[in-house]
């Protein structure tokens, strides 16, 4: 049996939630190992659905799930989404959760900054979800955060504190705002220690013991590898590494660690916030995408822009992002379609490219070249076999597999767990 990392190739929102949840019943831990509260994962199970931000989709199936270091956390966010899911019957303790006391916090002057920032970019602004996200991992990349195993002793705290604002302060300054008390923070911190620590230990010891163990350890990422830092849609990207690559480094385990990496890939492609999106759907197809594949945020509830199937994007995150094969989600969401259309390639100053280029003025200039293939005008929804499925259907999925080149290991036909038909078990390839 092997280990397995979920992360998403294209610019996040391709249904990581359900394959997760789908997933976690098979392993014997499940860790995410970057992002913060800005991803959503939704659940559907048993008619019941979860909406989860911080906490790994093991929580809900009751395996031990760990916030790794590599995420960064706003403890209050994730405090009050533990009260949600237990009103909603799942059990949330320091025995089924476990938080990395590396892990660095989001505190509220960085949601506030965020904000600021984007008020002030105007017309030029990335699209963050406004959750300090950003501003967090400027912090710790800064080396001023604090980490949960800070909340420990408040001498660390005060000291890190007073650290942090002589930055955080100049930069309010010169946004026109009002400067931050140390004491006030220093306040907040002490009455959040009991509440979070109880949950902190050192995740990448019991990582490690599990791996001894013999156990499957599940890797979820959040977002899409679109949305990496370094080989997205550079600067409307996420604050973080999405790729695989990264799953090792924010759990705290080595890279032999993680074994198959499955890539969740929607059937069509959408995207939220600004930024270049070479194949959207300004018309009645984009919008009967969106209503078909009820296309807002998880988090935001910001409806999500639509477009046909990228395979050049998709081929690009499979190589950078070390992908054995793809998760293929809401192909049910075609089914109505007398046509659909894949990019095969881009046109850019005339010459056709086979690569989705890394600078911002080419990639907003890039001019899609579309394939075009049948539709199959009949209902995939529920499919839980390749017998199920419209002959047209699977010359889609084929076709898909070898622009892409790699192999479709799951398929999704509707937002239910079982609604999955299984080609390749991650776990035991």
């Amino acid at each position: 049996m092997t280990n397995v990392a979920v992360v998403g190739a294209q610019w996040g929102d391709e249904g990581k939630g359900k394959v997760v949840d789908w997933l976690s019943e098979r392993a014997d831990v499940v860790v995410r190992f970057q992002g913060g509260h800005n991803a959503g994962h939704t659940l559907v199970i048993d008619g019941q659905t979860y909406k989860l931000s911080l906490l790994p989709s093991g929580t809900v199936r009751g395996k031990p799930s760990i916030i790794g270091n590599g995420v960064v956390i706003d403890a209050w966010a994730l405090l009050e989404e533990i009260e949600r899911v237990k009103a909603q019957g799942v059990r949330v303790n320091p025995e089924v959760l476990y938080i990395a006391d590396n892990a660095c916090l989001i505190l509220p002057l960085h949601r506030n900054l965020d904000l600021a920032r984007e008020e002030a970019a105007g017309s030029k602004k990335i699209g963050t979800t406004g959750r300090g996200i950003g501003p967090a991992y400027e912090d710790k990349v800064a080396r001023r955060a604090i980490r949960v195993c800070d909340l420990k002793d408040p001498e660390t705290v005060a000291f890190k504190v007073e650290r942090l604002l002589s930055h955080h302060n100049a930069l309010l300054r010169g946004l026109g705002q009002p400067e931050l008390s140390g004491d006030d923070i220093v306040s907040d911190l002490t009455d959040l220690a009991p509440k979070i620590l109880p949950y902190a230990i050192a995740a990448w010891e019991k990582l490690d013991d599990a791996r001894r163990e013999g156990q499957r350890i599940l890797f979820e990422g959040a977002q899409g590898t679109m949305l990496d830092l370094d080989h997205g849609t550079y600067p409307y990207v996420t604050s973080s590494n999405t790729v695989a690559g990264q799953a090792a480094v924010g759990a705290g385990l080595g890279p032999a660690a993680v074994g198959y990496v499955l890539g969740i890939t929607k059937s069509y492609t959408t995207r939220v916030g600004s930024g270049p999106f070479p194949t959207e759907l300004e018309d009645e197809v984009g919008k009967t995408l969106g209503e078909r594949g009820r296309e807002f945020g998880t988090v935001t509830g910001r409806q999500r822009r639509c477009g046909w199937f990228d395979a050049v994007m998709v081929r690009q995150a499979i190589k950078v992002g070390g992908i054995t094969g793809i998760a293929l989600t809401k192909l049910d969401v075609l089914d109505t379609l007398e046509e659909l259309k894949v990019c095969v390639a881009y046109e850019l100053n005339g010459e056709r490219v086979s690569r989705f280029p890394s600078s911002m003025a080419d990639q907003a200039a890039v001019v899609p070249i579309f394939e075009t293939l049948d539709g199959w005008r009949q209902s995939t929804q529920g499919a839980r076999s390749w017998a199920d499925l419209p002959a047209e259907a699977i010359k889609y999925i084929r076709r898909v597999e070898e622009l892409i080149e790699a192999p479709v290991a799951l398929l999704s036909t509707s937002p239910e767990r079982e609604d999955t038909i299984m080609v390749r078990d991650p776990f035991a390839d």
